[in-house]
């Protein structure tokens, strides 16, 4: 590491103890990033962290759907974005607008939004869930129509787990998990045939049916750490290997495709957050009965434990 990144840091430091500040990023971000969080983790367990903390400036290192989310929650709090163009693809598949539309022909159906979705998008909704809770969510609820947005691919996942209900697919999903196909996993495992395949719920369903274990980030992550086996194949965003082989330091992981890179999460950098709480950029504001709406589908959701 370099004089003037370790200069940044120190700053970074000094920083947050004078602005009562925390760091927290998601396991997607890049090395240096999650290194100087005080917090690293999958959705659900930042926006928890973010939601019980004392601090008065959230830092979130990650994308634009998550530093709102952390907004929602936690309304009296400061919350920056360090990079404001980090975005999310899928997300942006989905609008208001649109699925207020799509609700009209699914009057009796409960709607149910991924994390990864706009306060906006999440305002329509009755309920949100992460990748960890998503089954259990839709289990807990009394209807047997299921409207799910935006993603594909973990609807698909859930309508296979819970097959007594009808799960209607919004036909949204991750690019970076999306192009994965069954012919990566083939190739994959004649390389490290005695490795044991763990698989991101955004992949295709006929990745996942592939898999050993399906689980979010930190399922991922927690199954490699207590799991015996010292050899594993990892099928979500390349970013988690950083936590995996810290956790895990006997353990070997392997990437199931090189192409499984977020841009939108490597764009945040250690100079980025430092410009963001020097300058306490960028901050991020909702609409009051837009930030009201989403909190009773994110706390709809955070009741369920």
């Amino acid at each position: 590491m370099d004089e003037k990144t370790m200069e940044m840091i120190n700053e970074i430091k000094r920083m947050k103890k004078e602005k009562n500040a925390v760091i927290v990023a998601h396991n997607y971000q890049i090395d240096e990033v999650q290194d100087l969080a005080d917090v690293v983790g999958d959705s659900f367990k930042l926006r928890q962290y973010c939601a019980s903390t004392d601090a008065d400036v959230v830092v979130f290192c990650g994308v634009h759907f998550m530093a709102e989310s952390a907004k929602v929650l936690s309304p009296d709090k400061t919350v920056l974005l360090p990079e404001i163009h980090a975005g999310c693809p899928m997300a942006d598949m989905v609008t208001a607008r649109a699925l207020r539309e799509e609700k009209k022909k699914y009057p009796e159906a409960a709607v149910v939004c991924y994390i990864n979705s706009s306060a906006e998008v999440k305002a329509e909704c009755d309920i949100c869930c992460t990748s960890s809770n998503a089954v259990k969510v839709v289990k807990s609820l009394p209807n047997k129509e299921i409207l799910f947005v935006p993603d594909q691919n973990l609807g698909s996942f859930i309508a296979k787990q819970i097959p007594e209900k009808t799960v209607h697919l919004w036909q949204g999903y991750c690019i970076t998990h999306h192009r994965v196909v069954e012919s990566d996993v083939k190739k994959a495992k004649e390389i490290h045939p005695d490795a044991l395949f763990l698989v991101h719920p955004e992949c295709r369903p006929q990745v996942v049916e592939m898999a050993d274990f399906v689980g979010s980030t930190a399922q991922i992550i927690e199954y490699a750490q207590k799991s015996p086996h010292k050899k594993f194949l990892i099928g979500t965003e390349m970013g988690v290997m950083h936590k995996l082989k810290k956790d895990s330091p006997d353990k070997l992981f392997y990437m199931l495709s090189t192409g499984m890179i977020c841009p939108n999460m490597k764009k945040t950098t250690v100079e980025s957050v430092y410009f963001s709480l020097k300058e306490m950029r960028y901050e991020i504001t909702l609409e009051k009965n837009v930030a009201e709406s989403a909190k009773k589908a994110l706390g709809a959701m955070l009741a369920l434990g």
